[in-house]
């Protein structure tokens, strides 16, 4: 039997709009309408269906909504077409309604192929009015709703609500303005997020004609979930704290000469008045003599020219210098000198000749004289005097090449230092303050950094380490030749410092790529930054400019990223299972996000805040959603879309599977292709321990002094 295509449109009717408004149509649906199976679109489908998708004819084709809730109220019993009423009395009767989201229009565009075409896009030109019919969508008006859009080059899952239409996205949309992917633990995020990187390089791949893609994913992985998850992929760089050279695991380096004030200070917990100009003074003679720091006349340089500069800087009143602020500073520079006069035998005259000008300085008349707490109490010293001193330091370096860092770069610069001279170098600037005391807690953490293994092996363990190498394993070297993704595991950094190191990683990746773009006329090299536990790392954070740690450092790092990545070709993936805890202005830079399973209530009205109110009925579906389904919706999809995401094979997955508790109690478990095999699990605590206290590294170091064979 056929239906004439008037008598098919017709066929499709399901009833008819009695309230409209901007963001919310009311349907009252007709009495032949299916009210659990709809037999006349093609094919077979649910009918009425939570977030299923009618169409309203208007005048550009159809008008696209969602059904939001349906219900049943009590009304006057419904004329019914080609019957006619034989006074039956008017009783009550139950008749269905439905709330629909207006999402966009559907336009016919003409056939091609002998098919149908349509094309889908967002926002509503004009409402319909009431009493305008609604309509069920065919297949290939259902399959256009989801496939429509430009440039759909990777598929991601199909839509259980279309027909299990393809959901495909546009990778310029998707990771050109950053994504969030949300959701509970165990919901799938983490399939998700390493499922779009290695369907976006599979694809990429085909359009390259079989060679590998020029492109850059970085993913910075805190449970070490990722170091298996891109085999097969071409080239894959890990890198980890602990390097497992035949696993291909490279040891993590992040050098601390990467490192620019503002980490030093949150690292070391430097109070803003006094400290932090210290450091940043240090920093900068450390970094002014970066290519110069194994010569000992440049050494030598460097610590009069510290001595000079402290005696500069001293404040004066009218035409003295303050007595009790400047006179202990003196005994200091004197032990300095000498010191230096040990140290540097080949510039001992001169060296020892402004020590006496100091000394003299001290036994001047009337300078010193003895408190009553019996120690050295000072008189102000006649700036005239002062003067001259400085002007013989200033006469010594000009002779040996001048002030070490006047001409040289800021405190920020990714110049090489030495760790342990920088150390030293801060603790003499120290001691030619008043208050030597207060800067002892900002050593102590610099050296206890140095002599922590665990720390050191990242931030000082290959000095041999340089800049370019280093954005050319992380970031990708040219034309991408030694892989596209990277993974990180921050699995085993020490917590002490692993806010910084993300934060350092995620800072130098962007400024490496605004340079890029400065030297390529606006050109820029598009690179993806994918943080996993998002919620750890870019925590909201207590504004408070004088009390910097280091994870509010790292969240500001983000933040930037959020702004600007984008300009510089930088885009950013989040995943999190606290949505709530995450910075707002990271949050809200994010124009797509993928929706898996959310249950807390908090986490829930956040997502809620994040979309347009006619869009908020989709999102009841969260707490609900199995796994590996998900909600699209943002700049990556032409209209919010519930997805059925690819199945990963079990060896493409992150490491973040649930426990097997029964499979490991039982001693036994079904594999995929149904046969039972033994579940073994036996523990060496030996070997762990072994391995936690470093104890087998050391052996195997004795044993090759020993020329033991192993």
């Amino acid at each position: 039997m056929s239906f004439s295509p008037l008598a098919y449109a017709d066929s499709l009717r399901i009833g008819s709009i009695d309230f409209v408004s901007p963001d919310e149509i009311k349907v009252l649906l007709d009495i032949e309408a299916p009210d659990n199976l709809a037999m006349n679109t093609g094919t077979p489908r649910p009918f009425p269906r939570i977030n299923g998708y009618v169409l309203v004819p208007s005048d550009a084709g159809y008008l696209v909504a969602q059904v939001e809730w349906i219900t049943i109220e009590r009304s006057q019993y419904p004329k019914r077409k080609g019957m006619q009423d034989f006074g039956l009395v008017d009783l009550p009767y139950p008749l269905r309604k439905m709330s629909l989201n207006p999402l966009g229009g559907l336009c016919y565009e003409g056939e091609h192929q002998g098919k149908e075409r349509y094309t889908f896009q967002r926002g509503v030109e004009a409402y319909p009015t009431v009493g305008d019919p609604v309509l069920l969508p065919t297949q290939t008006q259902l399959r256009a709703i989801v496939e429509s859009g430009e440039n759909r080059r990777v598929k991601i899952g199909v839509s259980p609500l279309a027909a299990n239409a393809e959901v495909k996205i546009d990778p310029d949309r998707l990771f050109g303005r950053h994504l969030a992917v949300l959701g509970n633990t165990g919901s799938g995020k983490s399939c998700s997020v390493a499922g779009l990187i290695r369907w976006s390089m599979e694809e990429a791949c085909k359009a390259r004609g079989g060679t590998d893609p020029n492109a850059r994913f970085i993913v910075l992985d805190p449970n070490g979930e990722y170091s298996k998850a891109f085999d097969g992929l071409g080239k894959v760089r890990v890198f980890a704290v602990e390097p497992k050279p035949d696993s291909g695991i490279e040891q993590l380096q992040v050098p601390l000469w990467f490192w620019n004030s503002a980490e030093w200070s949150a690292f070391t917990q430097a109070s803003e008045r006094a400290q932090r100009p210290l450091l940043r003074r240090a920093l900068r003679e450390m970094r002014s003599g970066a290519d110069l720091a194994e010569d000992p006349a440049f050494i030598l340089r460097r610590k009069i020219s510290s001595i000079l500069i402290t005696l500069k800087a001293q404040v004066r009143n009218g035409e003295t210098y303050e007595g009790w602020k400047f006179g202990p500073k003196l005994p200091i520079f004197i032990e300095d000198l000498e010191a230096f006069s040990r140290e540097f035998s080949d510039h001992r005259t001169n060296i020892e000749y402004l020590r006496d000008q100091i000394q003299a300085l001290l036994n001047r008349p009337q300078q010193t004289f003895r408190k009553q707490n019996g120690q050295t109490g000072y008189n102000d010293f006649p700036a005239t005097a002062v003067e001259i001193v400085i002007s013989n330091f200033q006469g010594y370096l000009n002779s040996i090449g001048g002030i070490v860092y006047q001409a040289g770069p800021n405190e920020d610069a990714p110049l090489r230092f030495n760790g342990a001279q920088f150390a030293d170098h801060l603790e003499s600037l120290a001691n030619q303050e008043n208050n030597a005391q207060f800067f002892d807690y900002l050593i102590m953490r610099i050296r206890t950094m140095l002599s922590d293994t665990r720390i050191s092996r990242i931030t000082t363990g290959s000095d041999q380490v340089s800049l370019h190498d280093w954005l050319a394993n992380t970031i990708g070297d040219n034309q991408a030749s030694n892989g596209t993704v990277t993974v990180i595991d921050l699995s085993l950094v020490p917590v002490e410092v692993v806010h910084i190191v993300t934060a350092v990683i995620a800072r130098m990746t962007l400024e490496a790529l605004q340079r890029y773009r400065g030297l390529n006329h606006g050109k820029t090299l598009p690179t993806v930054l994918v943080m996993e536990e998002a919620h750890t790392f870019i925590k909201r954070y207590q504004d408070d400019a004088e009390n910097q740690n280091s994870a509010a450092i790292c969240c500001q790092v983000f933040e930037k990223i959020a702004r600007e990545g984008r300009k510089f070709g930088l885009g950013l993936v989040l995943s999190s299972q606290r949505p709530s805890e995450l910075s707002p202005t990271v949050l809200s830079q994010c124009n797509s996000y993928l929706l898996h399973r959310i249950s807390n209530d908090r986490d829930q009205e956040l997502v809620h805040k994040l979309v347009p109110d006619n869009l908020r009925g989709l999102l009841r579906d969260l707490p609900s959603l199995p796994s590996r389904h998900a909600i699209l919706l943002g700049w990556a999809s032409e209209l919010p879309v519930l997805v059925q995401m690819n199945a990963l094979p079990e060896g493409q997955r992150p490491k973040s599977d649930d426990p097997d508790f029964w499979a490991v109690w039982s001693g036994k478990q079904e594999n995929e292709i149904g046969e039972i095999e033994a579940i073994p699990r036996s523990v060496d605590w030996k070997a762990i321990a072994d391995d936690w206290q470093q104890i087998a590294s050391v052996q195997d170091s004795d044993a090759t002094d020993k020329g033991v064979a192993r």
